[in-house]
């Protein structure tokens, strides 16, 4: 008997004692992260829709560490995949159907990036419908176009507004966009203003920047960089999208070359003639090489040339943003190059159209409503080439109203990675 007492005591004893230390080695394993799938990527002839993924991937390394993030790209071509790998090298880029598969399967959320529109709506639906996993919108103007919808833009309207409701949270680019969820039946629990991605781009490439100023004898904080622009962008120029002729868009360009881009030649002008700083046409899309050299560079006085550079070919984003942190600031046609530029305190200024639907006015919301400019407006045209002045005159103050806008930005970053934090909880 006293045999079988002690028997049960010493398998008693074990049993609690092999418990306990499956518990401690159980607490001891660290747990497992959070998996956050960023949907992003969506073309690679614009350095600031190449701008948008590193930028917000540098917003999630920032502030939640500790989550696992894995890259789900539109397109990665042209040398952007090895600039992502050899930033973000924990990073796992999902490009096959087996790993968009496995990331279904382990994924907690799935982030949409900054972009034009809700770029992925069947994906973000696709999500939604199979996992019925959280997820949430990061940085875009909505709806993404201007005028009278098309019968095709009332159907995507109508399943925006269902997949903007049931996010987790939707953060808009520009408030226009913001007001015009509120006030078309988007019902989404958290919607506020959020800054693009692009903003925290951090890719560098310093060596090819400085060898292409040094070529072209462009001295740090002694040029100001010019981006030109028409009213649509010419895809079809554009070898590599295989996109069909558009006459109607083709015939807008024609016709607002000169109106959009004089302004910017008056103020190259008075940049040369009252400064000692020089002048860099640069591109943000492929399609910017020819336009700089033919709306630009061919129209302006022979006196003026020696001192304008014009940039003969497409650069990707890590060389253009080394470049503008040489520079004593940017104006242009544009909007993402500010958009990097203001992210470093770097001086830049904005001048929109219609055609560009709402997001320029992301301006107004970050502070810099006196850089922001409508050239659809005769009275703010009339004031691009004084401000554009000012800019360059006063590079101080320049800087430091970058700087504000900067610090304005970087807050509101940390307020939506609090909130996909708490999604993530």
């Amino acid at each position: 008997m006293m045999i079988q007492t002690n028997r049960r005591n010493f398998l008693r004893t074990s049993s609690l004692a092999i418990a306990a230390l499956i518990s401690q080695n159980l607490s001891a394993q660290p747990a497992r992260k959070k998996v956050v799938i960023l949907r992003s990527s969506w073309q690679t002839v614009n350095i600031g829709d190449i701008g948008h993924t590193p930028g917000v991937l540098t917003i999630l390394e920032k502030h939640l560490p500790d989550v696992e993030i894995r890259l789900w790209p539109s397109s990665i071509g042209n040398g952007v995949k090895e600039i992502l790998e050899q930033r973000f090298p924990k990073v796992r880029i999902v490009n096959t159907p087996e790993l968009i598969k496995q990331a279904f399967a382990e994924g907690d959320f799935l982030l949409h990036g900054s972009g034009p529109f809700l770029v992925a709506r069947a994906d973000v639906k696709k999500w939604r419908e199979e996992t019925g996993k959280p997820y949430g919108i990061y940085g875009i103007t909505f709806p993404g176009f201007y005028g009278a919808p098309t019968e095709a833009q009332v159907a995507s309207l109508k399943t925006d507004t269902e997949l903007l409701s049931n996010a987790a949270f939707t953060f808009f680019r520009d408030s226009p966009s913001l007001d015009y969820a509120k006030a078309n039946g988007v019902k989404c629990p958290v919607m506020e203003f959020g800054p693009d991605g692009a903003f925290a781009v951090d890719l560098r490439n310093d060596k090819l920047a400085d060898e292409f100023l040094k070529q072209n004898r462009l001295e740090a904080g002694k040029f100001l960089c010019v981006i030109p622009r028409q009213r649509y962008t010419p895809y079809w120029e554009v070898k590599s999208r295989n996109t069909p002729f558009d006459a109607f868009k083709d015939g807008k360009n024609k016709e607002m070359q000169e109106h959009d881009n004089a302004p910017l030649r008056q103020a190259i002008i008075a940049v040369l003639d009252k400064t000692d700083l020089k002048i860099l046409i640069c591109p943000e899309d492929e399609t910017h090489v020819k336009l700089g050299k033919e709306a630009i560079l061919d129209k302006l006085p022979g006196q003026y040339r020696s001192r304008v550079v014009w940039r003969d070919r497409y650069w990707l984003t890590d060389e253009a943003l080394s470049t503008y942190l040489k520079s004593a600031g940017l104006f242009g046609l544009e909007m993402h190059s500010p958009i990097m530029c203001i992210g470093h305190g770097i001086p830049a200024i904005v001048c929109r159209f219609t055609e560009q639907t709402t997001k320029g006015f992301m301006w107004r919301d970050i502070g810099l409503n006196d850089w922001l400019f409508d050239m659809d407006k005769s009275e703010e045209v009339a004031r691009i080439v004084p401000t554009v002045l000012a800019m360059a005159q006063n590079p101080a103050q320049a800087r430091q109203k970058a700087s504000n806008a900067k610090k304005v930005v970087e807050a509101r970053q940390k307020a939506t990675m609090e909130i996909l934090g708490k999604a993530l909880k």
